[in-house]
């Protein structure tokens, strides 16, 4: 079962994205401030992290890039209200691998995460499968 970490000061929001994320079937960890967060990051290594950008204690950015900074490579979606372009560039410079603007769809939200969850079970490598065997070429 693969592990999400949702890092989330909305009360509210922390709640229906747990909820969300372990009917589709996911192990999930919460954090509601930047601390928590990180903690559970570096502890848990997570498969995912869905990153909130304004929180309490450690900004989001900050988290992202200290957690590239260990060598951590889960994929990383940043779900904010901050919209603005200079806000998705700097996120996605810092290391994030996609930025989701609040309001949002779930299911468009569970379709991203299940979308790097599958190339991180992959390895970055495409491969083809003819009955019992398999080919795999790098990426």
């Amino acid at each position: 079962m693969e592990t999400v970490l949702i890092i989330e000061d909305d009360s509210t929001m922390l709640r229906g994205l747990s909820d969300n994320f372990e009917f589709a079937g996911y192990k999930v960890i919460t954090a509601a401030d930047g601390e928590a967060g990180l903690n559970a990051a570096l502890n848990h290594k997570p498969d995912l992290i869905i990153l909130d950008i304004m929180l309490p204690e450690i900004n989001g950015y900050e988290i992202c890039r200290l957690v590239r900074k260990e060598g951590l490579e889960m994929p990383i979606i940043m779900l904010t209200a901050k919209g603005e372009e200079s806000d998705i560039v700097l996120g996605l410079n810092l290391g994030a691998d996609d930025y989701v603007t609040k309001p949002f769809s779930i299911k468009e939200l569970l379709a991203r995460a299940g979308a790097f969850l599958r190339r991180r079970r992959q390895g970055g490598r495409d491969f083809y499968e003819f009955g019992d065997c398999r080919l795999d070429i790098p990426s």
